[in-house]
């Protein structure tokens, strides 16, 4: 990592979460030389990289001979791998790559990837967390509804964006629920869970060898098209707020260590109140950002002289990841709240986002 311009691939380039990715390190204050790939053969013209390659899928036998060929070809350093199945294959083959990552170990990845190996983490270290069961056959149903208030949380085991989710009154519902993704030829695995009605809150996190850097907690308020999903979540927000909360940042933080106590690079992680109020980590997006990872970023450029920071970029987690795993020092900055409560960031589709603050828009990027 000797040249003057970093030079960094993005996987997923098209998808909004790499989007987000990309415009946040276009805003930091060096010039980097960004390489998408993107499996879709459209989106390829979304991507906000320099450049933009079509790659097969990352569960195809292909994938990382491809990626090869690309990170030789535009002499690529470092990768930065953002889907689940990308930060899951490129973590298994990291030592096959020709380029550097950042990510956390490959157990901590698999743990992340599977909702219910991650709640047994939880549990084992002591951490508050939604009851969740296996669901293998109709009888692990029936264990469910007798074991479990209802309503019970039926969700797929693996996968983002609320996967195979969906709140259930009854078996019957469930059973039909489960039956209807296996007919559409989903061979996902499902799970019941407690179903936790509090709010939908985001961690979002930056560690070192287990030492967290930084991070900054928002609320979803609400969602994209939520009326298109029986749960009501599609996975990405509409309106969400930056939020000051003690237990959610000791929460976060445990919950992440818990999985791995020497863990490295983006920690995303979801929480959901209880009845009680209490946080509880229901999954962690682990190597990769979660799609408006650009609010943050923005935020802080805007907000720098408010929260009282000399650079521009202490709230833009993806340039703090590629300072991190190139080596280099990172300013000093709080671990927690890294910006104010109360900023919101509102969005919708094919509407550009809005950056609100005390009732303000600001910002002259989106006017």
């Amino acid at each position: 990592m000797k040249n003057m311009v970093k030079r960094i691939m993005i996987t997923g380039a098209g998808g909004p979460a790499s989007i987000n990715f990309t415009m946040s390190l276009r805003i930091a204050p060096e010039k980097m030389f960004l390489t998408g790939i993107e499996a879709n053969e459209h989106f390829v013209n979304l991507a906000k990289t320099d450049k933009c390659y079509l790659a097969p899928r990352a569960d195809e036998p292909n994938y990382i001979t491809r990626l090869n060929e690309i990170v030789k070809r535009e002499k690529i350093e470092f990768l930065h791998p953002q889907t689940d199945i990308e930060v899951l294959t490129v973590g298994r083959n990291r030592q096959k790559i020709e380029a550097n990552t950042f990510l956390p170990s490959q157990k901590a990845i698999e743990i992340c990837q599977d909702k219910f190996l991650a709640t047994r983490a939880w549990q084992k270290k002591g951490i508050e967390t939604a009851k969740v069961l296996e669901i293998k056959n109709e009888k692990d149903i029936d264990r469910a509804f007798n074991e479990l208030e209802k309503p019970l949380w039926i969700r797929a085991k693996h996968g983002a964006g609320g996967r195979g989710s969906t709140p259930v009154e009854n078996k019957e519902t469930a059973l039909a629920w489960i039956k209807y993704w296996k007919s559409r030829g989903k061979p996902w695995e499902f799970i019941a869970q407690e179903y936790l009605g509090g709010r939908n809150i985001a961690f979002h996190s930056l560690f070192k060898n287990g030492e967290l850097i930084t991070s900054m907690a928002r609320e979803r308020l609400e969602y994209i098209y939520p009326y298109l999903a029986p749960s009501g979540i599609t996975g990405t927000p509409a309106v969400q707020r930056t939020v000051h909360n003690d237990v959610v940042n000791k929460i976060g933080t445990e919950a992440v260590l818990a999985v791995d106590p020497n863990y490295n690079g983006i920690a995303s992680v979801d929480l959901k109140e209880n009845a009680d109020g209490t946080p509880c980590p229901t999954e962690i997006n682990s190597g990769r950002t979660f799609t408006t990872s650009y609010f943050f970023s923005y935020a802080g450029a805007e907000l720098s002289a408010e929260c009282n920071m000399s650079v521009k970029w202490f709230a833009n987690i993806p340039y703090l990841y590629v300072r991190l795993a190139y080596k280099e020092a990172v300013p000093k900055i709080p671990k927690y709240n890294i910006l104010p409560p109360d900023v919101y960031w509102i969005r919708h589709m094919d509407a550009p986002a809005k950056l609100v603050w005390k009732g303000k828009i600001l910002g002259a990027m989106y006017r």
